[in-house]
């Protein structure tokens, strides 16, 4: 009793918390199957990174503040005819995040942009990748207001340790002024070092609609289009469908 004491104590002090779980049911497994030392230490050994690798990824899962739970399978391709799920399902893999590549989802409203980008959020996530989900609002009026108290340098560099930057829904509110010029600087720090999955429904032509400067819209999409993957996802909205078979039922 003391030695299961004392090793328990040891196990919680070096913070293996599986191992100190299931060190028993582990051992009576590897008694009664003639196990040797190292095949039990082996077994253990799995049971606690399979249990921290599940861990890690539910903090990151947590830290990216998806606003909804949207996996690649859910996704109904036979709906946009003219995205490229080839395409999609390379990006999947994850490579152009070590690449450092942006992604530019392209449509009208209701194609799936959004359900696709927290997708390969949620995929990255699970590549043992940092991410964080932000509206284009959002992520303007947190910086604002980081700025008015002093802290806008700090969000930044949250920002730039991130390894997936989202940002949902460019071009449903114009920016003010002072907005596009905070947007342009995550952009201009994103350049060449993370990647940013980005959703608008907004051809790039109308973009200064938004950012209310050619001049510095131009200089974002160069930044911004420079080493992109831009699908287009035009199609019929999934919500007016959706209404629409609701309405049909008796």
């Amino acid at each position: 009793m003391e030695h299961q004491m004392l090793l328990e104590a040891y196990l919680k002090r070096l913070k293996l918390p599986a191992m100190c779980t299931h060190y028993q049911e582990m051992a009576r497994q590897a008694e009664q199957g003639n196990q040797t030392y190292e095949g039990y230490l082996l077994v253990l050994s799995e049971l606690e990174t399979q249990q921290r690798d599940e861990n890690a990824f539910k903090r990151r899962i947590s830290q990216a503040r998806f606003p909804l739970s949207k996996t690649l399978d859910q996704f109904d391709f036979s709906a946009i005819p003219a995205l490229n799920k080839a395409k999609v399902l390379n990006l999947a893999q994850g490579d152009y995040i070590g690449k450092k590549e942006n992604l530019i989802l392209m449509g009208n409203s209701g194609t799936g942009k959004t359900h696709l980008a927290i997708a390969l959020g949620f995929l990255a996530c699970q590549q043992g990748k940092t991410v964080r989900f932000f509206t284009a609002a959002g992520l303007i009026n947190q910086l604002t207001e980081a700025q008015a108290v002093l802290r806008l340098s700090h969000v930044q560099r949250v920002l730039a340790k991130l390894d997936l930057l989202i940002i949902d829904e460019i071009g449903y509110v114009p920016f003010s002024e002072k907005g596009a010029q905070l947007f342009f600087q995550v952009v201009t720090d994103s350049y060449e070092r993370q990647s940013i999955v980005m959703t608008t429904n907004l051809e790039f032509s109308k973009w200064p609609q938004v950012f209310h400067s050619e001049q510095l819209t131009g200089a974002l999409l160069d930044r911004l289009t420079h080493h992109a993957h831009i699908l287009t996802m035009n199609g019929e909205s999934y919500r007016f469908k959706e209404s629409m078979a609701k309405k049909k039922k008796p």
